[in-house]
Protein backbone atom coordinates (compact mmCIF):
# COMPACT_ATOMS: atom_id res chain seq x y z
CA UNK A 1 0.00 0.00 0.00
CA UNK A 2 1.29 3.25 -0.81
CA UNK A 3 -0.17 6.84 -0.12
CA UNK A 4 -0.57 9.60 -2.36
CA UNK A 5 2.70 11.04 -1.46
CA UNK A 6 5.11 8.27 -2.29
CA UNK A 7 3.33 7.86 -5.82
CA UNK A 8 6.00 8.93 -8.36
CA UNK A 9 3.79 7.90 -11.75
CA UNK A 10 0.55 6.22 -12.70
CA UNK A 11 0.03 2.97 -14.51
CA UNK A 12 -2.69 3.67 -17.73
CA UNK A 13 -4.58 1.43 -19.60
CA UNK A 14 -2.76 -1.02 -21.42
CA UNK A 15 -4.58 -2.09 -24.92
CA UNK A 16 -5.06 -5.45 -24.68
CA UNK A 17 -3.79 -8.45 -27.10
CA UNK A 18 -0.46 -9.00 -29.24
CA UNK A 19 2.09 -6.53 -30.57
CA UNK A 20 0.11 -6.06 -33.80
CA UNK A 21 -2.80 -5.08 -32.14
CA UNK A 22 -0.51 -2.22 -30.08
CA UNK A 23 0.41 -0.89 -33.32
CA UNK A 24 -3.14 -0.99 -34.73
CA UNK A 25 -4.01 1.02 -31.85
CA UNK A 26 -1.25 3.68 -32.47
CA UNK A 27 -2.16 3.68 -36.44
CA UNK A 28 -5.92 4.31 -35.68
CA UNK A 29 -5.48 6.97 -32.87
CA UNK A 30 -2.24 8.21 -35.39
CA UNK A 31 -5.13 9.16 -38.17
CA UNK A 32 -7.43 10.34 -35.91
CA UNK A 33 -5.46 12.90 -34.27
CA UNK A 34 -4.08 14.07 -37.88
CA UNK A 35 -7.52 14.54 -38.95
CA UNK A 36 -8.54 16.43 -35.75
CA UNK A 37 -4.79 18.41 -36.38
CA UNK A 38 -6.02 19.07 -40.20
CA UNK A 39 -9.51 19.55 -40.05
CA UNK A 40 -9.30 22.44 -36.75
CA UNK A 41 -5.84 24.17 -38.56
CA UNK A 42 -7.88 24.83 -41.73
CA UNK A 43 -10.31 26.38 -40.01
CA UNK A 44 -8.24 28.53 -37.66
CA UNK A 45 -5.85 29.50 -40.81
CA UNK A 46 -8.69 30.15 -42.82
CA UNK A 47 -10.82 31.98 -40.33
CA UNK A 48 -7.87 34.46 -39.35
CA UNK A 49 -6.48 34.46 -42.74
CA UNK A 50 -9.79 35.83 -44.59
CA UNK A 51 -10.94 38.97 -43.43
CA UNK A 52 -14.64 38.53 -44.48
CA UNK A 53 -15.39 36.02 -41.65
CA UNK A 54 -13.70 38.29 -38.75
CA UNK A 55 -17.19 38.23 -37.36
CA UNK A 56 -18.52 36.97 -33.75
CA UNK A 57 -19.99 33.60 -35.50
CA UNK A 58 -16.46 32.95 -36.79
CA UNK A 59 -14.39 34.50 -33.78
CA UNK A 60 -16.53 31.59 -31.67
CA UNK A 61 -15.78 28.92 -33.73
CA UNK A 62 -12.16 29.83 -33.64
CA UNK A 63 -11.47 29.56 -29.96
CA UNK A 64 -13.75 26.25 -30.35
CA UNK A 65 -11.16 24.78 -32.70
CA UNK A 66 -8.17 26.08 -30.82
CA UNK A 67 -9.72 24.13 -27.49
CA UNK A 68 -10.24 21.14 -29.78
CA UNK A 69 -6.80 20.89 -30.86
CA UNK A 70 -5.92 21.15 -27.00
CA UNK A 71 -8.32 18.73 -25.77
CA UNK A 72 -6.95 15.57 -28.13
CA UNK A 73 -3.78 16.86 -27.71
CA UNK A 74 -4.08 16.54 -24.44
CA UNK A 75 -4.58 13.28 -24.57
CA UNK A 76 -3.59 11.14 -27.54
CA UNK A 77 -0.34 11.75 -28.04
CA UNK A 78 0.43 9.95 -24.44
CA UNK A 79 -1.45 7.16 -25.32
CA UNK A 80 -0.08 6.51 -28.62
CA UNK A 81 3.66 6.90 -27.05
CA UNK A 82 2.71 3.99 -24.79
CA UNK A 83 1.31 1.90 -27.36
CA UNK A 84 4.63 2.43 -29.42
CA UNK A 85 6.76 1.85 -26.82
CA UNK A 86 4.76 -0.89 -25.25
CA UNK A 87 4.71 0.89 -21.99
CA UNK A 88 1.87 2.04 -19.33
CA UNK A 89 3.91 4.68 -17.42
CA UNK A 90 3.01 8.01 -17.02
CA UNK A 91 4.65 10.28 -14.44
CA UNK A 92 2.63 12.24 -11.10
CA UNK A 93 3.08 15.31 -12.77
CA UNK A 94 2.21 14.47 -16.27
CA UNK A 95 -1.43 12.98 -14.53
CA UNK A 96 -1.64 16.35 -12.87
CA UNK A 97 -1.37 18.25 -16.31
CA UNK A 98 -3.47 15.59 -18.07
CA UNK A 99 -6.37 15.81 -15.26
CA UNK A 100 -6.01 20.08 -15.10
CA UNK A 101 -6.00 20.93 -19.00
CA UNK A 102 -8.52 18.59 -19.96
CA UNK A 103 -10.94 19.87 -17.32
CA UNK A 104 -9.89 22.81 -18.44
CA UNK A 105 -10.70 22.72 -22.68
CA UNK A 106 -13.75 20.58 -21.99
CA UNK A 107 -15.34 23.22 -18.89
CA UNK A 108 -14.25 26.31 -21.21
CA UNK A 109 -15.80 23.99 -24.14
CA UNK A 110 -19.30 24.14 -23.09
CA UNK A 111 -19.10 27.42 -21.91
CA UNK A 112 -17.98 28.62 -25.58
CA UNK A 113 -21.06 26.36 -27.07
CA UNK A 114 -23.45 27.96 -24.35
CA UNK A 115 -21.95 31.54 -25.78
CA UNK A 116 -22.33 30.50 -29.41
CA UNK A 117 -25.71 29.66 -29.28
CA UNK A 118 -26.23 32.92 -27.66
CA UNK A 119 -25.31 34.20 -30.96
CA UNK A 120 -27.44 32.43 -32.97
CA UNK A 121 -30.01 33.55 -30.93
CA UNK A 122 -29.09 37.40 -31.38
CA UNK A 123 -28.29 36.68 -35.07
CA UNK A 124 -32.19 35.17 -35.73
CA UNK A 125 -34.29 37.03 -33.40
CA UNK A 126 -32.78 40.36 -33.20
CA UNK A 127 -30.49 41.02 -36.52
CA UNK A 128 -30.87 44.89 -36.19
CA UNK A 129 -29.18 44.88 -32.71
CA UNK A 130 -26.39 42.27 -33.63
CA UNK A 131 -23.64 44.72 -33.99
CA UNK A 132 -24.99 46.53 -30.97
CA UNK A 133 -25.17 43.48 -28.75
CA UNK A 134 -22.22 41.82 -29.94
CA UNK A 135 -19.41 43.81 -30.64
CA UNK A 136 -15.67 43.33 -30.74
CA UNK A 137 -15.62 44.11 -26.70
CA UNK A 138 -18.33 42.18 -25.88
CA UNK A 139 -16.80 39.09 -27.66
CA UNK A 140 -13.86 39.35 -26.09
CA UNK A 141 -15.26 39.72 -22.75
CA UNK A 142 -17.62 36.51 -23.41
CA UNK A 143 -14.73 34.69 -24.58
CA UNK A 144 -12.14 35.46 -21.71
CA UNK A 145 -15.35 34.42 -19.18
CA UNK A 146 -15.63 31.42 -21.06
CA UNK A 147 -11.60 30.47 -20.58
CA UNK A 148 -11.64 31.99 -17.03
CA UNK A 149 -14.22 29.77 -15.69
CA UNK A 150 -12.78 26.76 -17.52
CA UNK A 151 -9.69 27.35 -15.25
CA UNK A 152 -11.84 28.09 -12.31
CA UNK A 153 -13.34 24.69 -12.57
CA UNK A 154 -10.15 23.19 -13.54
CA UNK A 155 -8.04 24.38 -10.58
CA UNK A 156 -10.99 23.21 -8.06
CA UNK A 157 -11.66 19.91 -9.75
CA UNK A 158 -7.71 19.15 -10.30
CA UNK A 159 -7.21 20.42 -6.27
CA UNK A 160 -9.39 18.18 -4.69
CA UNK A 161 -8.69 15.01 -7.14
CA UNK A 162 -5.13 15.24 -6.11
CA UNK A 163 -5.59 15.95 -2.29
CA UNK A 164 -7.27 12.77 -1.90
CA UNK A 165 -4.39 10.26 -0.18
CA UNK A 166 -4.41 6.75 -2.22
CA UNK A 167 -3.39 3.62 -1.45
CA UNK A 168 -4.78 1.30 -3.93
CA UNK A 169 -2.03 0.99 -6.38
CA UNK A 170 -1.48 3.11 -9.06
CA UNK A 171 -3.16 1.57 -11.78
CA UNK A 172 -5.91 3.46 -13.75
CA UNK A 173 -8.27 1.70 -15.87
CA UNK A 174 -8.41 4.48 -18.53
CA UNK A 175 -6.07 5.70 -21.54
CA UNK A 176 -5.56 8.86 -19.89
CA UNK A 177 -5.63 10.45 -16.54
CA UNK A 178 -9.57 10.74 -15.38
CA UNK A 179 -10.73 11.73 -12.65
CA UNK A 180 -13.44 9.00 -11.60
CA UNK A 181 -10.46 6.62 -12.26
CA UNK A 182 -7.93 7.94 -9.57
CA UNK A 183 -10.64 8.32 -7.55
CA UNK A 184 -11.22 4.76 -7.02
CA UNK A 185 -7.71 4.47 -6.47
CA UNK A 186 -8.76 6.35 -2.52
CA UNK A 187 -8.15 4.53 0.44
CA UNK A 188 -11.00 6.62 2.35
CA UNK A 189 -14.03 6.83 2.20
CA UNK A 190 -13.91 9.87 -0.84
CA UNK A 191 -17.82 9.53 -1.57
CA UNK A 192 -18.65 12.98 -0.36
CA UNK A 193 -15.45 14.30 -2.62
CA UNK A 194 -17.31 12.41 -5.28
CA UNK A 195 -20.69 13.53 -4.42
CA UNK A 196 -19.06 17.26 -4.26
CA UNK A 197 -17.42 16.94 -7.97
CA UNK A 198 -20.89 15.78 -9.27
CA UNK A 199 -22.83 18.47 -7.83
CA UNK A 200 -20.68 21.49 -8.68
CA UNK A 201 -20.55 19.69 -12.67
CA UNK A 202 -23.64 19.34 -12.81
CA UNK A 203 -24.48 22.63 -12.02
CA UNK A 204 -22.39 24.20 -14.28
CA UNK A 205 -24.00 21.75 -17.30
CA UNK A 206 -27.33 21.78 -16.34
CA UNK A 207 -26.64 25.93 -16.18
CA UNK A 208 -25.18 25.99 -19.59
CA UNK A 209 -27.94 23.67 -21.19
CA UNK A 210 -30.61 25.39 -19.97
CA UNK A 211 -29.11 28.78 -21.71
CA UNK A 212 -28.47 26.63 -24.47
CA UNK A 213 -32.61 25.04 -24.67
CA UNK A 214 -33.68 28.67 -23.60
CA UNK A 215 -32.01 30.08 -26.70
CA UNK A 216 -33.07 27.54 -29.50
CA UNK A 217 -36.32 27.55 -27.78
CA UNK A 218 -36.32 31.60 -28.69
CA UNK A 219 -34.89 31.01 -32.29
CA UNK A 220 -37.21 27.91 -33.42
CA UNK A 221 -40.49 30.22 -32.52
CA UNK A 222 -38.36 33.14 -34.89
CA UNK A 223 -37.41 30.92 -37.76
CA UNK A 224 -41.07 29.31 -37.49
CA UNK A 225 -42.36 33.29 -38.15
CA UNK A 226 -40.37 33.78 -41.11
CA UNK A 227 -42.84 33.48 -44.31
CA UNK A 228 -40.82 32.16 -46.82
CA UNK A 229 -39.34 28.84 -46.75
CA UNK A 230 -35.64 29.96 -48.38
CA UNK A 231 -35.77 32.22 -45.57
CA UNK A 232 -36.23 29.29 -42.75
CA UNK A 233 -33.99 26.85 -44.73
CA UNK A 234 -31.29 29.65 -44.38
CA UNK A 235 -31.89 30.41 -40.73
CA UNK A 236 -31.71 26.90 -39.73
CA UNK A 237 -28.81 26.01 -41.74
CA UNK A 238 -27.01 28.11 -39.63
CA UNK A 239 -27.88 26.81 -36.43
CA UNK A 240 -27.72 22.47 -37.55
CA UNK A 241 -23.81 23.02 -37.12
CA UNK A 242 -23.63 24.29 -33.75
CA UNK A 243 -26.92 22.22 -32.53
CA UNK A 244 -24.62 18.91 -34.05
CA UNK A 245 -21.79 19.80 -31.89
CA UNK A 246 -23.97 20.65 -29.10
CA UNK A 247 -25.45 17.37 -28.86
CA UNK A 248 -22.04 15.31 -29.42
CA UNK A 249 -20.38 16.75 -27.12
CA UNK A 250 -23.56 16.46 -24.16
CA UNK A 251 -24.41 13.20 -25.54
CA UNK A 252 -21.55 11.78 -25.29
CA UNK A 253 -20.31 12.79 -21.86
CA UNK A 254 -23.70 12.07 -20.59
CA UNK A 255 -23.05 8.30 -21.66
CA UNK A 256 -18.89 8.56 -20.30
CA UNK A 257 -20.29 9.84 -16.61
CA UNK A 258 -24.16 7.97 -15.99
CA UNK A 259 -23.56 4.61 -18.14
CA UNK A 260 -25.31 1.90 -16.35
CA UNK A 261 -22.76 -0.47 -14.01
CA UNK A 262 -23.18 -3.32 -16.36
CA UNK A 263 -21.13 -1.13 -18.78
CA UNK A 264 -18.25 -0.52 -16.36
CA UNK A 265 -15.36 -3.07 -17.69
CA UNK A 266 -12.32 -1.75 -18.97
CA UNK A 267 -13.25 -2.38 -22.70
CA UNK A 268 -16.50 -0.26 -22.44
CA UNK A 269 -14.79 2.68 -20.25
CA UNK A 270 -12.26 2.59 -23.10
CA UNK A 271 -14.85 3.12 -25.89
CA UNK A 272 -16.44 5.72 -24.31
CA UNK A 273 -14.09 7.70 -23.17
CA UNK A 274 -12.63 7.62 -27.03
CA UNK A 275 -16.39 8.48 -27.81
CA UNK A 276 -16.31 11.72 -25.54
CA UNK A 277 -12.57 12.86 -25.88
CA UNK A 278 -11.34 12.16 -28.97
CA UNK A 279 -14.07 11.65 -31.62
CA UNK A 280 -16.03 15.44 -30.64
CA UNK A 281 -12.63 17.36 -31.54
CA UNK A 282 -11.88 15.44 -35.07
CA UNK A 283 -15.43 15.32 -36.10
CA UNK A 284 -16.29 18.80 -35.35
CA UNK A 285 -14.34 20.85 -37.88
CA UNK A 286 -16.29 18.22 -41.06
CA UNK A 287 -19.76 19.16 -39.05
CA UNK A 288 -19.37 22.65 -39.15
CA UNK A 289 -17.85 22.76 -43.04
CA UNK A 290 -20.04 20.89 -44.77
CA UNK A 291 -22.90 23.23 -44.45
CA UNK A 292 -21.60 26.43 -43.89
CA UNK A 293 -21.08 27.60 -47.77
CA UNK A 294 -18.86 31.02 -46.22
CA UNK A 295 -16.10 28.73 -44.79
CA UNK A 296 -16.36 26.33 -47.79
CA UNK A 297 -15.61 29.16 -49.95
CA UNK A 298 -12.80 31.03 -47.92
CA UNK A 299 -11.13 27.49 -47.53
CA UNK A 300 -11.52 27.25 -51.29
CA UNK A 301 -9.82 30.55 -51.79
CA UNK A 302 -6.84 29.82 -49.52
CA UNK A 303 -6.03 26.41 -50.77
CA UNK A 304 -6.03 27.91 -54.29
CA UNK A 305 -3.63 30.68 -53.33
CA UNK A 306 -1.37 28.44 -51.62
CA UNK A 307 -1.23 26.31 -54.89
CA UNK A 308 -0.72 29.70 -56.89
CA UNK A 309 1.46 30.92 -55.10
CA UNK A 310 3.99 27.45 -55.37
Amino acid sequence: MANSSSITHFLLLPFPGTRQLQLLHFCLFLVIYLAALLGNGLIITTIAWDHHLHTPMYFFLLNLSILDLGCISTTVPKSMTNSLWDTRVISYSGCAAQVFFFLFLISTEFSLLTTMSYDRYVAICRPLHYETLLGTRVCLQMVAAAWACGVLNAVLHTANTLSVPLCQGNALHQFFCEIPQILKLSCSASYLRKIGLIMVTFCLAFGCFMLIVMSYVQIFRAVLRIPSQQGRHKAFATCLPHLAVVFLFITTGIFAYLKPPSMSSPFWNLIVSVLYSVVPPAVNPLIYSLRNQELKAALSKLVTGCFQKQ
